[in-house]
């Protein structure tokens, strides 16, 4: 009897133990349900389980004044600035600091640009912050305190700073303090949407890093609406355009395909179409038409016929060029592993691989001048096709 009650009592605390081992994997299993780049619960474990979450500050845009929510070692906090501290408030909380100078934004319309001034272009951050700034730093875009060093100088990014990597929320302050150190310099930069911004903003989280599937789950809001209607980084993103034209470049995520130069469509009317049909949750009925066109794979957020073998010809580059009156197209969205031309120089792909955390490339344009800055800083020929 009394080894049936020894053996009963050990067989209990075996149990009990093997519960509580699988219990933590169990519960952060969950979210792969969520995140399709997730492969096993022993990934998420071994890359989460251990993780204490730092993120933030969402803000919102209230009546009087505005709502910041961080997450501070994992644990959600909440800080409320009265608007009378606009148009300059310093939101310093969690070992994070930005500062909020605008909250209210307008639909940029200027879509050409033309002037003697460099320009820098890069392409699909995906969340690698500390890459970008080594690569901003390097090249003389910022300084050493991560202002703006670029005087006149134009900077594209021709979108994807969402997803994949685990720091776009610093990513998107960075740049939302970077354009008006710009603009006081007199130069610009230009944040195009690309297809992972509409993925976030449309609720299509599949990229979505699992550190901002806990964010979304600790803040008890999906994580779209953290960059919804009423949010600063969201109206901001909304008032983004989808292409940019500066002398004789044109830029966009993806490209453009050949159709638009044969019906004859001019950048504004491509621009404001796509943008018009932004969010679907949004949209007082379904995306019809044109519209849906352009947010399919041959619009300018989704279009890789510039790669393709049977992509776009070169007879229907040449009619692109001519048409939007340009020499070169200038397009992210599909990966390389430096900055390269294609189609003769006329396509030049700036997507340098930044996703994967460990290198990344800018391009310069000075004039006729071309040339590709390299994470260290150096000054390389382009590399044709």
């Amino acid at each position: 009897m009394l080894f049936n009650k020894l053996y009963l009592t050990l067989l209990l605390v075996g149990i009990s133990f093997v519960c509580n081992a699988i219990k933590p994997i169990v519960k952060v299993a969950m979210v792969s349900n969520k995140v399709s780049t997730i492969k096993s619960v022993k990934q998420i474990n071994e890359n989460t389980e251990k993780v204490i979450i730092n993120d933030g500050p969402y803000v919102f845009n209230q009546d009087n004044h505005i709502q910041a929510f961080w997450l501070c070692n994992g644990d959600v906090e909440k800080v409320i600035y009265q608007k009378k501290l606009l148009p300059k408030a310093f939101l310093n909380h969690c070992n994070s600091s930005v500062i909020v100078d605008r909250i209210d934004f307008v639909e940029t319309s200027i879509l050409e640009f033309q002037g003697d001034f460099p320009v820098v272009a890069t392409s699909d951050f995906h969340g690698q912050y500390d890459v970008m700034m080594s690569l901003l730093k390097n090249n003389g875009v910022v300084n050493n305190k991560l202002q703006w060093s670029f005087g006149r100088g134009h900077f594209v990014i021709t979108g994807d700073v969402f997803d994949r990597g685990d720091k776009v929320t610093e990513i998107l302050w960075f740049l939302y303090r970077l354009e008006k150190e710009a603009e006081i310099a007199g130069g610009k930069l230009h944040l195009l949407l690309g297809n992972h911004e509409v993925m976030v903003l449309n609720g299509d989280l599949r990229y979505l890093h699992p550190k901002y599937v806990e964010v979304a789950t600790k803040l008890n809001q999906p994580f779209e609406q953290l960059y919804g209607k009423g949010t600063v980084l969201g109206d901001w993103l909304r008032s983004k355009p989808v292409l940019v034209k500066i002398n004789n470049m044109l830029f966009a995520h993806g490209g453009f395909h050949p159709s638009l130069a044969q019906e004859k469509r001019t950048l504004k009317s491509i621009n404001n179409v796509f943008k018009s049909n932004l969010v679907k949750s949004e949209l007082a009925k379904p995306r019809e038409g044109w519209g849906k066109y352009l947010h399919k794979s041959n619009g300018p957020i989704w279009y890789r016929g510039y790669f393709k073998d049977d992509g776009a010809s070169a007879q229907e580059i040449d009619l692109l060029l001519e048409h939007f009156d340009i020499s070169h197209l200038v397009v992210g969205h599909t990966s390389q592993k430096q900055v390269e031309t294609r189609h003769h120089g006329r396509v030049i792909a700036i997507d340098s691989s930044i996703k994967k955390g460990s290198y990344g490339e800018l391009l310069f344009v000075d004039g006729d001048k071309l040339w590709r800055g390299t994470l260290k800083g150096i000054k390389l020929p382009l590399v044709s096709d």
